[in-house]
């Protein structure tokens, strides 16, 4: 690697982060499982197809409209399974506290994971606790993983993507970064907007129920829309374009951005749901993402072309421009 240090920019989802992933972790411990990059792994058993992935969380502040860094880090690991179709079972979780923190907001945040985990049906079956001394690391830090069963015969993988098939997504893009952004104080805005944060296996169990041909999916984390689709497009070795007027965002979150030179393109979300979808079948998605609560605002934002390569989006005057995956991060800790 080139860089001598680990900066911010390493954790944003970026570019640095795609070069230290690759240049640094692959290089000792890559094998064929480990270097698709995908949100979690299908491994190989001899009762059935399972998922495994895992995820750590660092958001601050712990509390922000919307969820708190118990509610994120257990959907957040739901969603690493749900995108790759399968149905979260079990979890485990580590903690790292700092010695002084208030037992009062850590039972709030152990209360918001049990919450989301007996919704959910997940069973948390394993954990670890560590106290660190003061100065030494913000008041909690929690590392989960996810265990999932894939109960059906569908592959949802970038290698099945093709040219024309649609890009759909489920809702209102970037409303958890800005959440976190506003919920900090820094800026004065008053704009009110809650985190989007959910479990969106729900929504993927209906789409497989009703049988839509759904290529590859993802949740816009780190990065957000762009950085994610970026990501899709590279793994299949094709060009997405998306229309600036079909993609949708809140007027909040859209203004927040205007306000304070952030790209809304590039902001996270931590409910939401990118599906790519056969173009004879996009109709019966949006039926069916919009029959469910969580997909009400779902919408087709563009399609998947043969070349150019790489993500672009069609702007309100009708021309193209590339979105690129950023180098560095427009936020640090939103996640």
């Amino acid at each position: 690697m080139k860089d001598n240090v680990i900066g911010l920019a390493h954790g944003s989802g970026g570019r640095k982060t795609a070069r230290l992933i690759k240049e640094l972790f692959l290089r000792y411990l890559g094998n064929p499982i480990l270097e698709r990059l995908e949100d979690s792994a299908e491994l190989p058993s001899d009762r059935g197809r399972i998922a495994l992935t895992t995820d750590s969380h660092v958001v601050q502040p712990l509390f922000f409209p919307g969820g708190d860094i118990g509610k994120l880090s257990v959907c957040g690991t739901l969603n690493d399974l749900a995108v790759k179709g399968a149905r979260p079972r079990f979890m485990t979780a580590g903690f790292v506290l700092r010695a002084g923190m208030k037992i009062e907001a850590l039972e709030r945040i152990v209360q918001s994971m049990a919450e989301e985990l007996n919704k959910a049906g997940v069973q948390l079956i394993a954990g670890d606790t560590k106290v660190i001394e003061k100065g030494q690391v913000d008041d909690c830090y929690i590392t989960t993983t996810g265990f999932g069963v894939l109960e059906h015969d569908k592959t949802f993988a970038p290698e099945r993507i093709e040219p024309d098939d649609t890009i759909c997504v489920s809702g209102t893009i970037g409303d958890h970064e800005a959440a976190v952004l506003l919920a900090r104080g820094e800026f004065g805005l008053e704009h009110h907007i809650s985190s989007d944060i959910a479990n969106v296996w729900p929504l993927v169990e209906c789409l497989i129920e009703a049988d839509v041909d759904v290529k590859a999916m993802r949740d816009p984390t780190r990065g957000g829309l762009a950085t994610t689709l970026n990501e899709m497009a590279s793994a299949a070795g094709l060009g997405m374009v998306i229309r600036e007027q079909d993609v949708p965002f809140s007027p909040a979150v859209k203004g927040t951005a205007e306000l304070l030179g952030l790209d809304p393109y590039y902001l996270a979300s931590e409910g939401r749901l990118i599906a790519i979808v056969r173009k004879d079948h996009v109709q019966k998605a949006l039926e069916v993402l919009r029959n469910h609560p969580l997909g009400k605002e779902a919408a087709v934002i563009g399609e998947v072309r043969e070349k150019p390569e790489g993500l672009w989006i069609e702007t309100l005057l009708g021309s193209e421009r590339p979105l690129l995956i950023l180098e560095g991060e427009q936020l640090p800790r939103i996640c």
